[in-house]
């Protein structure tokens, strides 16, 4: 990993050393036989019949991997974002498939960096020790989409408490969680100078809401691959007032802290795909004889493999240092946004791959291509459009104008 060497006042000046540390290959030991333990089938049923991967959860919950990010005086095992994409990675490599509860480590940024001591202490040993589970994310609304900053969902303050009315799209796992951050507006937007003002960051207590006659309106939404998503309707839904994190009115800062370690872990995910695949279609193309002899002695076959396995692994090397930079507390923006778009890109090239070298066969469940393919289409679009991705580096790396 990258050290710092020196530091000047004019300049910094690095030492780079690319091997990781001891304690990371244990750490990528550990979790590789616990993904052993959870084989292909398993991923496949789940999968079929768009089961949520309980036991897999609960598993990782009392193993610790969910609490990676927790400080240790709540309970946690006190690591950073490297260590946590190194968990997640490792399990899409194993064939697992991370969305289902990646957000528990991600979303615990905003309550760490911005909440109070009284919130940490209340939620955080209870989040790592397993009693509740942070998973659910409640920002997308239909007619805002990505333009967070046009959200309705309107929060009211009224004596005690808040008063939450709106719709959400895209809002996943709130069905397997106890604890919702919720981002709302407190202020109109025509009442704000900038349009980012005036939204709210909440975290909600589920048991308190799902006692509350008609407060949620939960729609599950299917889609191509298995991912527990929902529609939810807020209607009247009260909030004690110690359920806003931070400042009223500056939820949106809150929100765009999390965003870097989102995008490194899904970076990290996809990365583990782009393995995944390299690593069967290689596996398939050694072992699969056609005319007498081994398909991937065929450069038609060879040359394509390669090139998605150097793709991952040049993706795999911009997402370790976004990592790096994010847990010594410097800038990433920049490195954070490209390791999602290399790792994005650099999977759906070897999935691709991976279907073309196994032919028919990887349109049959049984190889597993399929679903995998399926899974990994999602990080060009989630958690951000890899368009907006491009957009925000030609404006904020490369000095274009805005475009948006």
């Amino acid at each position: 990993m990258l050290t710092v060497l020196q530091l000047e006042t004019t300049r910094k000046v690095y030492m780079m050393d690319f091997q990781l540390s001891p304690e990371h290959e244990a750490l990528r030991g550990r979790i590789r036989d616990f993904c052993a333990q959870f084989p292909d089938t398993y991923w496949r049923e789940t999968d079929r019949v768009r089961a949520y991967p309980q036991a897999f959860v609960e598993r990782l919950t009392e193993a610790g991997f969910l609490s990676i990010l927790i400080p240790k005086e709540y309970g946690g095992l006190g690591l950073g974002v490297t260590e946590a994409s190194i968990v997640l990675e490792e399990i899409n490599r194993s064939g697992g498939n991370s969305a289902a509860f990646h957000a528990q480590m991600y979303l615990m940024g905003a309550l760490l960096r911005h909440g109070s001591d009284i919130q940490k202490e209340r939620w955080l040993p209870s989040i790592a020790n397993g009693e509740l589970r942070l998973q659910a994310f409640s920002v997308t609304e239909a007619e805002a989409g990505s333009d967070t900053p046009s959200i309705r969902t309107f929060a009211r303050r009224e004596g005690a408490a808040y008063i939450v009315n709106g719709h959400k799209n895209w809002t996943s796992r709130i069905e397997q969680s106890d604890l919702l951050l919720l981002l709302a507006r407190t202020t109109p937007r025509e009442a704000v100078d900038k349009r980012t003002d005036g939204l709210s960051l909440f975290l909600v207590d589920l048991r308190d809401a799902r006692g509350q006659a008609g407060a949620l309106e939960i729609q599950p939404v299917r889609t191509m691959f298995n991912y527990a998503t929902y529609q939810v309707g807020f209607r009247d839904l009260r909030l004690p007032l110690d359920s806003l994190i931070g400042e009223e009115g500056h939820g949106f800062r809150y929100v765009i802290d999390g965003w870097n370690a989102e995008r490194i872990l899904l970076a990290a995910e996809a990365i583990g795909d782009g393995y995944w695949f390299t690593d069967r279609a290689s596996t398939y193309a050694r072992e699969r004889e056609v005319f007498g002899a081994p398909i991937g002695r065929n450069q038609g076959v060879q040359f394509p493999i390669v090139r998605a396995y150097a793709a991952t692994v040049a993706a795999d090397l911009v997402r370790y240092q976004a990592a790096w930079l994010f847990d010594v507390e410097a800038c990433c923006g920049a490195e954070a946004n490209m390791a999602k778009l290399l790792a994005s890109e650099a999977s759906w090239q070897a999935a691709n791959i991976c279907l073309d070298t196994h032919g028919g066969y990887g349109f049959v469940d049984e190889y597993d291509v399929e679903r995998k393919f399926r899974e990994t289409r999602l990080y060009q679009v989630a958690p951000v459009n890899n368009n907006l991705v491009l957009a925000y580096l030609a404006t904020h790396v490369l000095d274009l104008p805005r475009s948006y």
